[in-house]
């Protein structure tokens, strides 16, 4: 089957993995498994930078326990599947970030081992070839080996798992069915929604500083379910360490990571003027369709210097519609109800 492990940042998710993986030992307690593990964690982890992409395929099957001959037959395979043949005889030292995970990616899931475990480390591949590798763990979990898949990225623990374990501070909150455990991590994701300075990344990310976000009104993590008929308003409290030119607020609202709607806080950009400020976004009401929604922020300068950051908060849409709504033109995750119009030609 193909499990997947959620939860907060620092929940424990990457060290459970380091140490099934045998990367980190534990301080006590003990670990049983059976077969053959290939593990991709950090990007990089088990290549060596001085050895060419060639070489470091084979090192990575002898780990594993592999012969030569095993390795030669799975090697074409893994190179298509990688898609760097011109790099192959490169250092990998060489590669980016998006070439390593490509080459790593690609050994693990090809190689005969029994249990895969993949980190968030996926992310930092394109789309295209997160596509791909969400096909191959699917692929792999039918022929009858295990995948353990770590990620913040709801809509791909969705798709891809059959059952979820929802940690927090080291500990299982929630062992079951994928959709439950989904609904789990959002209802223990607490406290107020108070946004840390390491979320954001961007060249604007010292003289722009995000600390507060509200969903109509609730700063709660815990039961932020929105009635279909709410407007829902997304304000964002912000310092700016000094004026900013061509400035603009962006919030933007993704759902299985695919992004929906990006709202500025103004048509223009403006002067932003040292100190305090908020920003607020506004959706109509029956524009999301029922289901989970994350919400990003940024903002941006005349400069093109930038700060962003994803996932700052979540909220649900709820599945009830009021009987006054037609939920047969319901066809769409937006939904722009009364915004086209009809008359009679004489």
């Amino acid at each position: 089957e193909v499990v997947g492990i959620i939860g907060a940042n620092g929940a424990g998710k990457s060290t459970l993995l380091k140490l099934l993986s045998r990367i980190t030992a534990p301080t006590k307690g003990q670990i049983q498994y059976r077969g053959r593990i290939a593990s991709l964690l950090e990007v990089g982890t088990g290549f060596h930078p001085e050895l060419s992409g060639r070489e470091n395929i084979f090192i990575n099957g002898a780990i594993l326990g592999m012969t030569k001959s095993e390795i030669r037959k799975r090697f074409d395979e893994i190179v298509e599947f990688a898609g760097i043949g011109k790099f192959l005889d490169t250092p990998v030292k060489r590669y980016s970030s998006g070439m390593y995970v490509r080459l790593a990616f690609a050994v693990a899931a090809h190689l005969d081992t029994d249990i895969l475990i993949v980190d968030e480390v996926l992310a930092v591949g394109d789309a295209e070839f997160q596509k791909k590798c969400l096909n191959k763990m699917e692929y792999v979990s039918k022929q009858g080996r295990t995948v353990l898949f770590v990620s913040h990225n709801m809509g791909m623990i969705s798709k891809l798992c059959t059952r979820g374990l929802v940690l927090d501070s080291g500990c299982v909150l929630f062992n079951g069915a994928v959709t439950d455990a989904v609904q789990d991590y959002y209802r223990h994701s607490m406290g107020d929604i108070v946004i840390s300075s390491q979320e954001f990344f961007g060249e604007l990310r010292s003289d722009l500083i995000f600390s507060e976000v509200s969903i109509n009104g609730l700063m709660k993590r815990v039961d932020r379910v929105i009635n279909p008929e709410e407007v829902i308003s997304i304000s964002v409290k912000g310092t700016a360490k000094k004026d900013i030119e061509g400035y603009r607020t962006t919030i933007s609202v993704r759902k299985d990571n695919e992004l929906l709607v990006s709202v500025h806080d103004s048509i223009q950009t403006y002067l932003l003027e040292q100190g305090e400020f908020i920003a607020e976004a506004t959706l109509p009401s029956f524009f999301l369709s029922p289901g989970h929604y994350t919400v990003e922020v940024g903002g941006s300068s005349s400069s093109g210097a930038w700060v962003w950051a994803k996932n700052i908060a979540q909220f649900s849409v709820a599945n009830e519609w009021s009987e006054n709504y037609d939920t047969n033109s319901n066809m769409g995750i937006i939904n722009l109800p009364n915004a086209g119009s009809h008359r009679a030609i004489s």
